[in-house]
């Protein structure tokens, strides 16, 4: 079971463990989560295959947002085992992904970028109403999971549920824009060469810069784990681009299926296990067959899977250079 099909099992586990109201929600999410590129159909109307491949980082927001359905709304709650309101909803999500946004909705409305229209909108943005008259402005907030529908935690005696979007005052994108999968391939295929050439090349190169690790490594290490798919779930459990263990992913503070998390928290794990192991080969070889593993051997271990890792991982690295 893949990653994405893993977080459709658990929608599904959710909806038919919680209230009638997500039950029958579910046919509306199965059909938005098709169309918002969270499962491998692209024949969705109206969706590209570009489009419905989608990124992992809005990926990654969709499958947080979907572990709190079925919490009661509480107004004025930001702790999920008691209780979410809209804006805590959302501050909750967005900040286990590493992104700080404010408290209320009016606040978060005037985060990140503007999104013309529903028609442009991405999964992961988030959508804002105005559903008051007795005082104007931003008052209620959702995350926009795709084909018009939104994750959102309603009003006083609901639940987190799947609702359609309707027509929202604003909507504003606060993910990191990062060209879809599919894209990314095919700029690698374009014939450019080095770094440039690879997907994902500016979170390699910034990465890099940040924790003074070789960008051309970090490609290198892409390609060997995943292929450079942001979705990649191996049959071990390990996770996106640079396919972490979860145990890994917790203790370095990443976010596997988000591409920029994944990468950032590489270049600090390949930086630390340098210098623990004064060399890039045992660096290397620590990522792949583990730290202890490398200590007990005192070098790169006697095993073929993390010899030939190695070794092709420093070939791929030198051709990017």
């Amino acid at each position: 079971m893949d990653g994405l099909t893993a977080v459709q099992a658990r929608i599904s586990e959710i909806q038919t463990r919680f209230t009638p109201q997500i039950q029958s929600a579910s046919k509306g999410w199965a059909s938005a989560a098709a169309a918002a590129g969270l499962t491998r159909t692209t024949s969705a109307p109206g969706i590209s295959a570009t489009a419905a491949a989608g990124t992992a980082s809005e990926t990654a927001v969709v499958a947080e947002a979907t572990k709190h359905l079925g919490t009661p709304y509480l107004w004025g709650g930001t702790d999920p085992s008691k209780g979410l309101d809209c804006s805590g909803l959302v501050q909750v999500v967005f900040g286990k992904l590493g992104i700080d946004l404010p408290r209320t909705s009016s606040q978060q409305a005037t985060s990140g970028t503007a999104v013309a229209s529903l028609g442009e909108a991405r999964p992961g943005d988030l959508v804002f109403f105005d559903n008051s008259s007795s005082r104007a402005g931003i008052d209620h907030v959702g995350i926009y999971i795709g084909a018009g529908k939104m994750i959102a935690a309603p009003q006083a005696g609901e639940v987190v549920k799947v609702q359609d979007v309707g027509s929202p005052t604003a909507i504003r994108r606060v993910l990191p824009t990062a060209p879809p999968f599919a894209a990314s391939v095919a700029a690698s295929s374009s014939g450019s060469g080095g770094i440039g050439g690879v997907p994902y090349a500016n979170l390699f190169t910034s990465a890099a810069g940040r924790h003074g690790v070789d960008a051309a490594l970090l490609a290198a290490v892409a390609s060997k784990e995943s292929n450079f798919d942001p979705s990649a779930v191996s049959p071990s459990g390990a996770q996106g681009l640079m396919q972490f263990m979860p145990a890994t992913a917790r203790g370095l503070g990443v976010s596997p299926l988000d591409p920029a998390s994944a990468v950032d928290g590489a270049a600090r794990y390949l930086k630390d296990l340098t210098g623990q192991f004064g060399s890039t080969e045992l660096a290397l070889a620590a990522y792949n067959a583990g730290p202890g593993t490398v200590s007990r051997h005192g070098g790169i271990p006697p095993y073929p899977e993390t010899q030939n890792y190695v070794r092709d991982v420093m070939n791929k690295a030198e051709s990017y250079r």
